[in-house]
C-alpha cells in the first residue's frame, strides 16, 4: 500500500532518503525530549527521527497517511494523531513539556505553522522544516532585504532564524513547481520582549502594510503625537529597521504622551 498525494492537502511527498536524513538531523536534540512530526506522509523523515535517542510523534490530517503510518511503524502507533495541527490544542499531547517541531510542511499553512509556533515559544526550544524557498528565505531575511517582512520580524524577535539548504522539485513526488528551502528557528536565550507584545505584533504589521511608506506616513492610525513623529526613526521605512529597533520603536509608541 503506498499513499496517494492530495492536491487539497498541498501534499509533495519527499522521495530522497538522504535528504530526509538531512533534514532529521538539523535538530540538536537538547533541551527536549519529544519531537513532533507534522504531516509526515509516508514516513520517509520519520523514519529517521524514530532512529535517534527521542521519543517521537507525528500529526497528520489525511486518514490514508495515518492508517499506513499505524501498520507500517507499529512501535509509532499510539503516538500518531489524527487531527489539524493548526486547530488541535497540543497540550493535550505535551502538557506544559518542552518539544521540537520538526516536518516537510505543506506550502498552504507552512505561515501559519510559524505562527501557531510562535505562539506557544514557551514550549518549543527549536523549529525545523521546509517550506517553499521564498518562504524560508523570507522568515531567515534581515533588514534591508526586499523580503524582509512581518514574518522575518515576528520570528526572529523570539528564535534565531538559519536558511538551511535548497531541495530541488525532481526530489518529491509529485514535484512541486517550485524549489523548496530548509530552515532552522533556535529560540533565544531571552525571548521575553521588553515591551507589549499585542502592540509589538500590531506596530509590526501595520507598518508593514505599506512598505513603501515612511513610518510617519504607514502608523498614523496611531495618532502620535507631534513631538514623537519628530524622532529621527519615523523618517524610516519599515524594511530599515533591525527587530531591536521594530522593540525601541514600540517602546517608543508605549511611551508617548499624547498631548
Amino acid at each position: 500500500m503506498s499513499v496517494r498525494a492530495k492536491k487539497h492537502l498541498g501534499q509533495h511527498f519527499l522521495t530522497d532518503e538522504s535528504i530526509a536524513e538531512k533534514i532529521a538531523n538539523t535538530l540538536s536534540l537538547n533541551g527536549y525530549n519529544d519531537v513532533l512530526e507534522i504531516g509526515p506522509g509516508m514516513g520517509v523523515l520519520t523514519k529517521y527521527l524514530l532512529k535517534k535517542d527521542i521519543k517521537t510523534h507525528v500529526i497528520e490530517i489525511d486518514a490514508e497517511s495515518v492508517e499506513y503510518l499505524k501498520s507500517n511503524y507499529l512501535n509509532l502507533a499510539s503516538r500518531v494523531y489524527e487531527k489539524d495541527f493548526l486547530k488541535y490544542d497540543l497540550t493535550e499531547i505535551f502538557k506544559d513539556q518542552p518539544f521540537a517541531i520538526i516536518g516537510n510542511f505543506p506550502y498552504n499553512i507552512s505561515t501559519q505553522i510559524v505562527f501557531k509556533t510562535l505562539e506557544m515559544r514557551e514550549q518549543i526550544p527549536e523549529f525545523s522544516g521546509m517550506f517553499q524557498k521564498e518562504v524560508a528565505q523570507r522568515i531567515c531575511s534581515k533588514e534591508g532585504s526586499k523580503v524582509y517582512g512581518i514574518l522575518s520580524v515576528l520570528t526572529q524577535a523570539f528564535y534565531d532564524a538559519e536558511y538551511l539548504f535548497t531541495v530541488p522539485p525532481t526530489v518529491f513526488n509529485p514535484p512541486p513547481r517550485v524549489e523548496s528551502g530548509v530552515l532552522l528557528l533556535k529560540r533565544k536565550e531571552n525571548f521575553t520582549l521588553p515591551v507589549d507584545e499585542k502592540l509589538f505584533f500590531r506596530v509590526v504589521k501595520t507598518a508593514f502594510q505599506q512598505r513603501r511608506k515612511t513610518l510617519r506616513n504607514s502608523l498614523k492610525t496611531f495618532n502620535l503625537s507631534d513631538n514623537l513623529k519628530a524622532n529621527v526613526i519615523f523618517g524610516k521605512r519599515p524594511e530599515q529597521l533591525t527587530v531591536d529597533s521594530f522593540l525601541e520603536l514600540t517602546q517608543l509608541i508605549e511611551n508617548d504622551v499624547k498631548d
